[in-house]
């Protein structure tokens, strides 16, 4: 008989902790790059799909391919139980997060609607705070206030200043959708903790998903012609958000949330913004100006805050 001593144990161990730190830092470089490239991919499609039809169309496909998965994957069936929670979930991070990102961008560019969905930190935490019972530390408040105040200088330079800023500023009829769908998002990501104790990210997501898109087949009539009419570019970049910032984004969201605390994860939404002002730059020609890439500094300091005084 072989024993494994200390030493080795110690090493093992070791080698498990940097394979999970490595599978967690992948899942959310992967999950920040995805999401941010869905801020100009959503803006370019609003040219040949209204709002309705492109969420109802992004979340079918993003249902479909979860579900095809999860089923080859072998996933468990909800408990009758849960049914509320998962359906509050496809009501507010996906159907009524969706909705609003998409009525907003019609109006408000893929950076600056970047940046006020960058504010889902706050609202995550605020409701964590009052659901689950988290005490973020003093020096956490702090960073999040920090990269907020870096989210407002980016908002202020994409939608100008003064009076400038009064008539076409951040909170426009646009801006405002895109605020409600921050807030549903921080509710999605605060509710979402403690189902994923009994629910791998696979199957809360696929089942979160399905249940916000069937929210949306109100949607259907007229959707088939759309289609046809559509260019073939604007529907591949349709499937594209429904295959990744959609399906494989929300699941790895899934699986780092079941890793941290919602007010340490949601703080790395904070980049997000970054990656849609430089991907709206080089995809939309949408050039950032001086003041939002200092704001873009000042969120991920306030990011870097966060993770040095919060603890797993």
């Amino acid at each position: 008989m072989h024993f494994i001593s200390s030493g080795n144990i110690s090493i093992l161990c070791l080698l498990m902790h940097v394979k999970k730190d490595i599978k967690l830092a992948c899942a959310l470089a992967g999950t920040l790059i995805l999401w941010g490239s869905a801020f100009p991919a959503i803006r370019a499609t609003l040219n040949s799909y209204s709002p309705g039809h492109l969420a109802l169309l992004r979340l079918s496909i993003a249902a479909v391919t979860l579900l095809v998965f999860g089923i080859i994957r072998g996933m468990r069936l909800p408990a009758w139980r849960d049914l509320p929670g998962i359906a509050t979930l496809g009501i507010t991070g996906i159907s009524l997060y969706h909705l609003g990102l998409n009525y907003g961008e019609v109006t408000v560019s893929a950076g600056a609607a970047g940046f006020i969905i960058g504010s889902t930190p706050i609202w995550a935490t605020l409701f964590s705070v009052i659901l689950l019972r988290e005490r973020p530390g003093l020096l956490v408040w702090l960073g999040i206030i920090i990269s907020f105040g870096g989210i407002a200088l980016i908002s202020i330079s994409e939608n100008g200043s003064g009076t400038e800023a009064a008539s076409a500023g951040i909170m426009s009829s646009g801006a405002v959708c895109v605020l409600l769908a921050a807030v549903a998002g921080g509710l999605y990501c605060t509710l979402q903790k403690p189902l994923l104790q009994k629910y791998t990210a696979l199957e809360l997501t696929a089942y979160s998903m399905l249940i916000g898109a069937l929210l949306l087949t109100w949607y259907i009539p007229g959707l088939a012609g759309v289609i046809r009419r559509a260019p073939l570019e604007a529907t591949l970049s349709i499937v594209y958000l429904g295959v990744f910032p959609a399906a494989c984004a929300y699941v790895a969201w899934a699986y780092i949330l079941s890793q941290m605390t919602v007010s340490r994860a949601t703080s790395f939404l904070y980049i997000i913004p970054v990656v849609a002002v430089l991907l709206g730059w080089v995809w939309l020609k949408e050039i950032p100006t001086a003041l939002s890439l200092a704001g873009g500094v000042v969120a991920l300091a306030g990011v870097v805050i966060v993770n040095r005084f919060k603890d797993f």
